[in-house]
């Protein structure tokens, strides 16, 4: 009787520790975008916030700057902002990409939008 030996060859140990690699590579540095896009939604919600109080866009633009400084927001500025009233409340939006480099000339480009119209 023969035994019939299973698992892995080295060649497929090496290859699926590649693979392995690479999507831990790929998460670990895109966590830094979707870290910064979950910090801007909580800043453009505490600045409506503001201005359902009755601040002025300008008075709002300064607080979101303010904000981004402390919570290390750099991909977008208070420029960036569309900052409208709808419905008797503030609304704010803004759409940006983040390229994230991952190794030598390949980069993951990431669309972003957020909005505080459905708080």
């Amino acid at each position: 009787m023969r035994n019939r030996q299973q698992g892995l060859s080295l060649i497929g140990l090496i290859i699926v520790g590649g693979l392995l690699a690479f999507v831990l590579l790929v998460g670990f540095r895109s966590v830094p975008a979707f870290t910064e896009y979950f910090a801007i939604q909580q800043v453009i919600r505490a600045v409506a916030d503001e201005g359902d109080s009755g601040a002025s866009m300008t008075e709002l633009r300064r607080s979101f700057d303010r904000r981004s400084g402390i919570d290390n927001i750099s991909t977008i500025t208070s420029k960036d902002l569309d900052i409208f009233k709808q419905g008797g409340k503030v609304v704010i939006e803004v759409e940006y990409e983040r390229k994230v480099p991952i190794a030598g000339n390949v980069s993951l480009l990431f669309d972003f939008s957020a909005s505080t119209a459905n708080r």
